[in-house]
């Protein structure tokens, strides 16, 4: 078996939906607690960055430091809710509760399992932008309708972000080499993804490794350019990069979880 092995397109069935669909249903078994982290906390960095320290901003791009970050924020929680979903959820799913071993005991595949775990992380993704965007909007952040466009392409982002997630509990040795991928990879993203200041500001070869390899940075420049109401074909290029490494990376960790499953 060589490499070729990682780029074997997987099989799609409706399978993988009840997968999705068992997801689902413990989630809204404890929807309460599950809604609130991925509601407080970019709130919480809104108020303490966007409304503290913006007071001494002046403006970033010709709008108000709150303004700026706002689409930040929603950018980030897509990140953080699919990616910790398919990472450390799909992890103790599959390790310590043996759902994946359950699941594949029945007429469902190990494909199945997967998908329907990915396609859960996108959904967590939609979910938070969902939730999101109505609280943003009562503080007058973001303009509407092109906002509402966020919805839809959360769940893209998010399945790029659940995919990259999902690589890593294929290959982690165990739950706590998680944090190695987040302190390295993730906690970067996060900082210099043009978040909570300009790209432009950072030295030159960091912009290009930004745009090259941090998924986020285009994140940020598309849900930014539709809360503004500005978007344009501008964006194309931030797409098309995100639905090409969303296909790689949809087939290479579904490659590679099953690899592990089946090993």
């Amino acid at each position: 078996m060589g490499i070729g092995m990682y780029f074997r397109i997987p099989e799609l069935t409706p399978g993988a939906i009840k997968v999705w669909r068992r997801n689902k249903d413990v989630f809204m078994k404890n929807v309460k607690l599950n809604f609130l982290p991925p509601f407080i906390e970019p709130l919480l960095y809104l108020f303490a960055m966007g409304f503290g320290l913006g007071l001494f901003i002046e403006e970033i791009d010709g709008v108000p430091y709150a303004q700026f970050i706002a689409p930040a924020l929603i950018s980030v929680s897509v990140m953080y809710g699919a990616f910790f979903e398919c990472s450390y959820g799909s992890y103790v799913r599959m390790y310590y509760q043996k759902t994946f071993d359950s699941i594949i005991a029945t007429p469902l595949s190990i494909e199945d399992v997967i998908i329907g775990e990915l396609l859960w992380g996108a959904t967590r993704s939609t979910i938070s932008a969902t939730l999101m965007l109505p609280v943003i909007a009562l503080f007058g952040l973001i303009s509407f309708p092109h906002s509402l466009l966020v919805i839809p392409f959360a769940f893209l982002a998010g399945l790029l972000f659940a995919c990259l997630g999902m690589t890593i509990a294929a290959v982690t040795p165990n739950i706590m080499s998680i944090n190695y991928p987040i302190l390295l990879f993730i906690t970067p993203m996060f900082l210099f993804s043009g978040t909570f200041f300009p790209l432009d500001v950072l030295p030159e070869i960091i912009q290009y490794v930004a745009l090259a390899i941090l998924p986020l940075t285009h994140v940020v420049i598309i849900i930014r350019a539709l809360t503004f109401g500005a978007p344009g074909l501008f964006l194309l290029g931030n797409l098309l990069w995100i639905v090409v490494v969303c296909a790689i990376g949809f087939v290479v960790s579904v490659n590679m979880m099953k690899k592990r499953l089946v090993v």
